[in-house]
């Protein structure tokens, strides 16, 4: 059986007397979108925090096709292939669309940030930032700030920068945060697509593009993984029924 991309094994961290990860276990197969869901505060931001180094857990072991890079820093794990988007926008809003993404990929290139205008200069990194642009959508939105972009694109912008770093591993924090339902459509459209190129770990509420998506989705509630499985056998679930989605509907959403 192939080693799994991700590997997470009894990850712990605590905050004082809070435990937000309580022995997290869970695998990440090459090509698989993974989904974590859970109430608010069940520890997904954390979890996330840890794979990409933000944060450093207490005990447990992170490993990355087959490293274990769980003291590696943030900075290493980007240039060995993790990306990540956050839950709030974290986009620089005087710039242009294509200003991040080049910065983006001058980043990963191991530049140094001597002067932003560096990235404008160096044509493979415009080119790199136009391609990432044209995958998400926002090829006409190149030379528009940031400020001026609505909400929706501002979150296919994060893709992009995300893009832009080459990763094997995409990490997304809630991506459908404060879209609408044709944003909302858009956005599963696009994740659709990104899939076939690289794995995806994706925390997120909107259940109705959790089961649109996930090969398989691991259920959070107090830092535990309490049930780690298929979509189907994950809505059948009672425990998580009980535990988050409680009575609704989940209706997979086509698009």
């Amino acid at each position: 059986m192939a080693e799994p991309l991700l590997r997470v094994e009894n990850l712990v961290r605590r905050f004082g007397g809070i435990v937000a990860t309580d022995n997290v276990s869970l695998d990440v197969a090459k090509g698989e979108l993974h989904a974590i869901i859970g109430p608010n505060g069940a520890g997904k931001t954390t979890l996330i925090s840890q794979l990409t180094g933000q944060l450093l857990p207490h005990s447990g072991s992170i490993r990355l096709a087959g490293r274990d890079i769980t003291r590696v820093p943030a900075y290493r794990r980007s240039a060995l292939g993790l990306a990540r988007s956050f839950q709030i926008t974290s986009l620089l809003p005087n710039f242009t669309a294509a200003d991040n993404v080049a910065l983006a990929a001058q980043a990963h290139d191991g530049h140094s940030f001597r002067f932003w205008r560096d990235a404008r200069k160096v044509s493979h990194l415009r080119k790199a930032a136009r391609d990432a642009l044209e995958r998400v959508g926002l090829g006409d939105r190149a030379g528009v700030l940031v400020s001026r972009l609505s909400h929706g694109e501002q979150r296919e912008l994060e893709l992009a920068v995300a893009l832009a770093t080459k990763p094997q591993l995409l990490l997304l924090d809630e991506p459908m945060a404060g879209l609408g339902v044709t944003e909302s459509a858009r956005m599963v459209k696009l994740l659709q697509e990104l899939r076939r190129e690289v794995s995806i770990v994706l925390v997120e509420h909107d259940m109705d593009a959790v089961f649109a998506l996930a090969d398989r989705i691991s259920v959070l509630v107090y830092g535990r993984v309490i049930a780690s499985g298929p979509p189907s056998e994950i809505r059948a679930n009672e425990e998580v029924r009980r535990a988050y989605l409680g009575d609704q509907h989940v209706v997979v959403r086509h698009v």
